[in-house]
């Protein structure tokens, strides 16, 4: 190819693009492809829960869910350099949630900044992650500018677990999704009880996009999971621990046996960016909001949580040493 028809990468200003921060980066940042970009750059699956969300005294920009860990994600923008002001309320964010995310994004990260995310993210423990990113746009001729992501500071291990996000709302103040989810499981526990098979659903639904099930072993459980954006929900056995690698790879050795037991093939995902693996199988091409069809998806769970019951639990049990409490 010639170098002659090769594009010249020019940079454009975001003010350009973005006149403000609140009235057109946050929205466009909390659409569903934007987030998906964003949580690419984080290697987090985020799910939107409530724009200019109220937070002790300040409003968080975008509040979001991992639907990995169903801990919050929070999201500050700045379209200018990094300030004292922005910093201090990240802070109160932190010290008003147990669990959480934080995600700074701005123009430019100043190096005292950028020094003290890192230092937060050396004293902080697994129940608290920092991440600091520049926003660029780029062009090539006259395409139309695209974003990208730049990655200033992160968790000093990317990998380590992350504890579940205690409840930051109250119940009294949930938002329509939580209410819908919390009614979902209500409706799941229903008909596991109806099947009256080993997965029980005399348990308390929660307003939240998952719900675990034991399976006989610390460090293993069975998950129901909804995932709204992608039109999913998964039946899953989910492996968590310093061995999780591990036990997910013996596991996977019998995989030809497993599904033929139980009939149907399972995604076995080793999850390469987390300490955690899963064995799942999905259900696609559906509406988790939607109550008319809430019958034959929670049927469908309630199928796939008991066979995976029938062909894990003794296998779990049989793994080795037991992983430490």
């Amino acid at each position: 190819m010639s170098q002659d028809r090769l594009g010249r990468l020019e940079r454009v200003e975001l003010r350009d693009i973005w006149l403000s921060e609140a009235i057109d980066f946050t929205p466009w940042l909390a659409r569903e492809d934007n987030l998906k970009l964003l949580g690419e750059a984080l290697g987090i699956d985020l799910e939107l829960e409530a724009q200019e969300k109220p937070v002790g005294p300040f409003r968080a920009d975008i509040l979001c869910k991992d639907l990995g860990t169903d801990s919050w994600v929070l999201v500050e923008n700045q379209l200018e350099r990094t300030d004292h002001t922005h910093l201090g309320q990240l802070m109160t964010y932190a010290s008003g949630l147990e669990a959480v995310t934080i995600v700074w994004i701005a123009a430019r990260f100043t190096e005292e900044h950028r020094s003290t995310l890192d230092w937060l993210n050396r004293i902080t423990d697994g129940d608290f992650r920092f991440f600091g990113l520049e926003v660029e746009l780029w062009r090539i001729g006259d395409s139309l500018a695209a974003p990208k992501f730049n990655i200033i500071s992160k968790p000093n291990n990317w990998s380590k677990a992350v504890a579940h996000a205690a409840r930051a709302i109250d119940d009294a103040e949930l938002s329509e999704v939580r209410l819908t989810q919390k009614g979902y499981w209500a409706g799941l526990h229903a008909a596991l009880n109806q099947k009256n098979g080993r997965i029980s659903g005399d348990r308390k639904p929660q307003a939240q996009s998952w719900m675990a099930y034991p399976i006989g072993r610390t460090g293993f459980n069975l998950g129901a999971v909804m995932i709204r954006p992608k039109r999913q929900i998964r039946g899953e056995l989910y492996i968590a621990g310093d061995q999780a690698k591990l036990f997910f790879g013996l596991l996977q050795q019998q995989a030809e046996m497993i599904e033929a037991e139980l009939g149907y093939p399972l995604m076995w995902e080793e999850l390469p960016t987390k300490r955690d693996a899963r064995v799942a199988v999905y259900l696609n091409d559906l509406d988790p909001e939607d109550e008319g069809d809430w019958g034959r998806q929670h049927a469908w769970l309630a199928d796939r949580l008991n066979d995976l019951h029938r062909v894990f639990s003794i296998r779990v049990r049989r793994l080795g040493p037991e992983i430490a409490e």
